[in-house]
């Protein structure tokens, strides 16, 4: 321990030069390390920045007061003050205990400055707030994580068997970091789901399509203009219908295809172009008492529906009026599609139906531009719906929002899964974007409608955030973004988002806005360096220069979690996640 290490000979700003009074190559490296200002009436405490020969330069990061370190910069110490490097009192009361007993806290890592002192971290400091995981490629954010997430589940003698964490899975990595938890104790339980249609040892993500609303659906057909909403709506409104068997159902569904069919009748366009759209409408859309064949009654003679739409040689549809009567017969005073109900189960197939009948039945067919619109997304879920991508919204069973959670949350045996790795490794970018959205939006909404708010909170956590939580068109198309409004109503519900990205640049600024806790790792791209500087709290110049330098697996970790910014050191994560890298000089050599 050194003592009165010298004379403070400068304060300027936030910032000491001291003279030093001992010979600096006798001792280790004194970068970051802390120190104390001390006259006796005060206890100041900084961090050293800069080492020469003959002086130091220390930032000040707080002040001891009644035994207790208050983070900030409230008063400078005086030109009169002892300067020692701090004691290790002081320093659990700056970094906290290294040795906890208790389910308050969790172990984090080990200081890079202090010869492997423990930081650990208050659970509801930490897990309560949104947090980042920020570093490039190789820098080490999956083994972070994976760390981070193993010592929450092995780390202490209490079990989090509450707890709800889901993991969207870029690249299909953590399986093998996580599937120990059953093994290490049988209340705790890793589930996982894939997008490998071809899997058998994985169970398939699937979403019950009946319970995604317009917003959703818009995100799954890569929606872009809000006039296709009201088409995606009426869709909505009207699959049940369709789907529908019963007496009222019948109804219901003759009265909307009258409707559509009146629609063209009285479009004003030819003859010939009306009997063709109500063959087509018919010949897709139709009922027992409604179809091509229905026959219309007259006195004296009978005749269907098809014979009546005779266009003749002039032109002319001749019964059009007779037309027009019998199916106004259809119409129900003052019927109006109710809203779904999430009680019937439908999928892609008949969404699509629904869709080109809903074209249809809102008079698309008089606006080229509407039809346009409209008409991207028909093929879009065409496509969808005859791609292999159909089986993620195939649900076996008829759920409601709380029933599909809970389905996500139990494992086969029924017992309670604690962590769920969705592996999205399988899918283009555009859909896992979209159902990263989805089914986060399924858990927002479980939440925010659950009687005792943030009871059972829910953490979505997102690798390659970049890729997903970016600031597109939501917001102009939907009125919002879900990772937006989940990072800025969540917390009081109990739903945190966890960002882990290499490019933060990239991200919803709104989304990194609000997080609170930091994990930073090597960064080195000026431009990342320079927003994490704009964005994140408590970052100098100083802290960007280390982070440029900082060894794989060691990160600079800041925010409401800790009193200063701590260099920790992460153990490495046992099992690891499958993330190493192709090793290129076994597979180029053929080496076994």
């Amino acid at each position: 321990m050194i003592g009165n290490i010298g004379k403070i000979i400068d304060i300027s700003g936030n910032y000491v030069v001291v003279q030093i009074n001992f010979d600096v190559s006798k001792y280790g490296n004194l970068m970051n390390v802390h120190v104390v200002f001390d006259d006796g009436n005060k206890r100041i405490v900084g961090e050293i920045l800069k080492v020469t020969v003959s002086a130091i330069t220390i930032g000040i990061v707080g002040e001891i007061l009644n035994n207790v370190f208050i983070p900030g910069i409230g008063i400078k110490p005086s030109f009169a003050s002892q300067v020692r490097i701090i004691n290790q009192e002081e320093l659990t009361q700056v970094l906290g205990p290294q040795e906890v007993d208790d389910s308050n806290h969790i172990y984090l890592g080990k200081s890079s400055i202090y010869n492997g002192y423990k930081i650990n971290v208050n659970v509801n400091d930490f897990f309560s707030n949104h947090f980042a995981i920020l570093g490039n490629t190789g820098s080490g954010k999956s083994s972070t994580f994976a760390r981070i997430v193993q010592n929450i589940f092995k780390g202490s003698k209490y079990l989090p068997v509450n707890a709800s964490i889901f993991v969207f899975d870029a690249y299909g990595e953590y399986k093998n970091a996580f599937s120990f938890l059953h093994d290490f104790n049988p209340e705790l339980n890793y589930k996982a789901y894939t997008t490998n249609v071809e899997s058998t040892d994985t169970d398939l993500l699937r979403i019950p399509l009946w319970l995604l609303g317009v917003d959703d659906i818009a995100l799954l057909l890569n929606a872009n203009d809000p006039s296709q909403l009201p088409i995606i709506e009426k869709a909505l409104k009207l699959v049940p219908i369709l789907k529908g068997t019963d007496e009222e159902a019948i109804k219901c569904k003759n009265d909307i295809i009258a409707r559509a069919l009146l629609d063209i009748l009285q479009s004003g366009k030819d003859s010939i172009k009306i009997r063709d759209q109500i063959t087509a409408v018919l010949t897709t859309f139709n009922t027992d008492l409604l179809n091509l064949e229905s026959e219309i009654v007259q006195p004296g003679y009978i005749r269907t529906l098809k014979q009546c739409i005779y266009v003749d040689n002039s032109g002319k549809m001749q019964e059009m009026e007779l037309v027009v009567s019998y199916i106004q017969t259809f119409l129900i005073d003052g019927f109006e599609i109710p809203t779904p109900t999430g009680d019937i189960m439908y999928n892609l197939s008949d969404l699509e139906q629904a869709l080109e009948f809903s074209l249809i039945s809102e008079g698309v067919l008089k606006s080229d531009k509407v039809f346009d619109y409209a008409n991207v997304l028909s093929v879009r879920l065409h496509s969808l719906a005859n791609s292999e991508y159909n089986e993620y919204f195939s649900y076996p069973k008829m759920v409601n929002k709380g029933g599909y959670v809970r389905d996500l949350l139990t494992t086969h045996d029924n017992k309670k899964a604690q962590l769920i790795g969705f592996n999205i490794n399988y899918i283009d970018d555009r859909t896992a974007k979209a159902i990263t959205k989805i089914i986060s939006k399924l858990l927002f909404d479980v939440s925010t409608s659950a009687s005792s708010r943030g009871k059972y909170p829910f953490h979505i956590i997102i690798e390659e955030a970049h890729r997903y939580v970016q600031k597109d068109i939501d917001q102009d198309l939907l009125g919002y973004n879900i990772f937006d409004r989940i990072t800025k109503e969540g917390r009081k519900y109990g739903v945190i988002l966890g960002l882990i990205t290499q490019r933060p640049s990239e991200l919803s600024e709104t989304s990194i806005s609000q997080c609170s806790n930091f994990m930073v790792l090597r960064t080195l791209h000026p431009r990342d360096l320079q927003y994490i500087k704009d964005m994140v709290p408590n970052v100098t110049d100083e802290v960007l220069a280390i982070l440029k330098t900082l060894q794989p697996g060691n990160a600079i970790a800041f925010g409401s979690a800790f009193k200063v910014p701590v260099s920790v050191k992460m153990d490495k994560p046992d099992p690891e996640p499958y993330s190493q890298n192709s090793d290129i000089a076994k597979i180029w050599y053929a080496l076994n």
